[in-house]
């Protein structure tokens, strides 16, 4: 099967939606099809053309990161769409904001049409009145219609009334993220919280920087390790000094998608103070590779987090998060609590299953069927 991907954001570029398309992409053509990807030239070193990992990739232009921005690219990555989905059997759609050059593309080729709604930015434009008629209708546009988590299936839903829209968790290359040998110094691991999260307000890291100081004084060898970059950087940087932890916080700034493993391995346990989330690929990531998680309680985490691999908290909360921190390190279980995220990762949330599920889904509509339920695909149904 010839398969279109597009996506404004794709690697180099470091982020869940980036990790979840490429992985996507990559265990399609393991499965022995053929992909192509149209993205945005977001980084000014990116190659406009090349191959990676069998997954060929164009980037068009990209003039600024904002909804401006995004409408730019899609209109600058029309004709380029236009041209592969001659190509291709089915057009995927990742991200709202690649859902109208897909869509015009499928309409021009008649090629199905299937898309999946990411990311924070989706929910917080779905609860103001201007968006909310624009999100409905392209809602209503694909063929079918995808989402990173429950709570943002029922937003597409209301947005886009008699539509369906399916939950279908993001997934993670589990033989890339398992337990590996520590990135950083082995005899620091104890103790260490690894914070994977870029430094956007959202994220919600601020608040584990404030939550330091009362983790201290419960556990005065912990270490936050915050691996991500972004514009509250020199902010947060400041406000570790104001609070007296600055020894006790490192920024590591943006680093290469495969140093994520061993990274993760460097903490004890892993940290998500998001604001807003949909369905977080880094804790997904950080559990694949044994890490109990303490997460807020917001958007998709509670549907991949609970007490059995780590602690969920309230958003917003640095006492809290003290807290569910303090309480996961000093569990003298932590160990088993890490193997049994792995495991429930493996079962529920491997890139094997996310592929196969695509791929039923790509199949039913080249084929002109029903796309069927994931409840069937497990009990074998046709």
């Amino acid at each position: 099967m010839n398969i279109l991907l597009h996506c404004v954001y794709y690697p180099p570029e470091v982020g869940g939606l980036e990790s979840h398309v490429h992985q996507l992409a990559r265990g399609l053509v393991a499965r022995g099809h053929m992909v192509r990807v149209v993205t945005s030239r977001s980084l000014p070193g990116a190659a406009r053309e090349e191959v990676m990992e069998g997954v060929q990739v164009a980037r068009t232009c990209f003039p600024m990161r904002n909804p401006p921005g995004w409408v730019l690219h899609s209109l600058g990555s029309l004709g380029l769409t236009r041209k592969w989905a001659r190509w291709a059997d089915v057009i995927h759609a990742q991200a709202f904001a690649s859902i109208p050059p897909c869509g015009v593309a499928a309409k021009a080729s008649g090629r199905p049409f299937v898309a999946t709604l990411h990311t924070s930015h989706f929910l917080v434009r779905a609860t103001r009145p201007h968006w909310r008629p624009l999100l409905g209708r392209l809602v209503a546009w694909p063929d079918h219609v995808l989402a990173a988590s429950s709570e943002i299936a029922r937003v597409g839903e209301d947005l886009a009334p008699g539509h369906r829209v399916e939950a279908l968790t993001n997934g993670v290359d589990t033989e890339r993220f398992r337990p590996v040998p520590p990135l950083l110094k082995e005899d620091e691991v104890k103790g260490s919280i690894l914070l994977p999260r870029r430094l956007f307000k959202k994220n919600g890291v601020e608040f584990a920087v404030r939550a330091m100081p009362r983790i201290l004084e419960s556990v005065p060898h912990a270490r936050l390790l915050v691996v991500g970059e972004g514009p509250e950087r020199l902010r947060m940087e400041s406000l570790a000094q104001e609070l007296q932890v600055t020894e006790r916080i490192r920024f590591l700034g943006s680093r290469p998608h495969e140093e994520m493993p061993g990274l993760l391995c460097s903490g004890e346990i892993a940290l998500l103070p998001s604001l807003m989330e949909a369905t977080s690929v880094a804790a997904l990531e950080a559990m694949a590779c044994e890490r109990p998680v303490v997460a807020t309680r917001v958007g998709g985490l509670p549907e991949i987090v609970d007490e059995s691999v780590g602690t969920l908290v309230p958003p917003g909360d640095p006492e809290g998060l003290a807290r569910g921190v303090v309480e996961l390190l000093q569990r003298p279980d932590l160990a088993q609590v890490g193997k049994r995220a792995r495991e429930r990762v493996v079962r529920h949330w491997s890139n094997d299953r996310l592929v196969e599920r695509h791929l039923a889904v790509y199949q039913a509509l080249v084929e002109g069927r029903r796309v069927p339920e994931p409840e069937e695909m497990e009990m074998g149904a046709p």
